[in-house]
């Protein structure tokens, strides 16, 4: 069996630490703080107010480059096709009809395919012959400096794609600035609003890009006062 007796001094021993650390607590001038025993409880941080759930906003994107995006509906005079047309110019050779806002593109056999066209605005109309240098898809768009000058608030370059100013397709007039291209504003069609491009629909010019060969030849008539079409429909 279990001597208690020898337990006693332990028991002892037990009170007197007891005491003496609620003494300890105790001691000291009236006005001191008390002795904090358990230091390692520490009260909690005061919660953050909850903040208002924003709604959901989707994050934009660029769509991909489709041709098909044209759909301002077009004056029936503007929409491609074919019509007669007098000309001693070779089949395959572009004439641009600057004064009518016309661009044809010889079939021989006195046809044509018409096509509504965007020219220059006042002062920056021009004509004579050039040549396709050079044909892009979606191309780059890099202003030209005499373009930056004027308008020094233009991106000095663009990545190709619907929103590019030059469209789906593009055809580069020999040595010039100038190009046939498309366009991300079809309902310029019909206006004098370039800096001097000739500018179709996306749909127009991909058709014309898929007919015209690096080399076709290119007339563009000087501006002068508007005269009833040239080109009667066919079809």
């Amino acid at each position: 069996m279990f001597n208690l007796g020898t337990f006693k001094p332990c028991s002892r021993a037990v009170a007197f630490t007891a005491v003496a650390v609620t003494a300890i607590a105790f001691v000291g001038p009236a006005n001191a703080a008390p002795v904090q025993l358990f230091p390692f409880f520490q009260p909690l941080p005061p919660m953050a107010a909850p903040q208002p759930i924003q709604p959901y906003q989707a994050t934009p994107y660029q769509a991909a480059p489709s041709e098909d995006q044209d759909a301002v509906e077009m004056p029936a005079r503007f929409r491609r096709q074919t019509v007669s047309y007098a000309t001693r110019e070779a089949p395959g050779t572009i004439i641009i009809d600057t004064p009518n806002t016309y661009l044809y593109y010889v079939l021989g056999g006195g046809q044509a395919v018409r096509y509504g066209i965007g020219v220059g605005r006042d002062g920056f109309t021009w004509s004579g012959v050039q040549s396709v240098t050079k044909k892009a898809e979606w191309p780059d768009w890099t202003p030209p400096p005499e373009m930056i000058a004027r308008q020094p608030y233009l991106p000095r370059h663009m990545a190709g794609g619907p929103g590019n100013p030059l469209g789906a397709r593009a055809m580069y007039l020999g040595g010039t600035i100038y190009r046939i291209h498309g366009t991300n504003a079809p309902d310029t069609i019909g206006k004098h609003v370039s800096s001097g491009c000739i500018r179709l629909t996306n749909e127009d010019v991909s058709d014309l890009y898929s007919r015209v060969n690096v080399g076709t030849k290119v007339i563009v008539m000087p501006m002068t006062e508007r005269r009833a079409d040239l080109g009667s429909a066919t079809r």
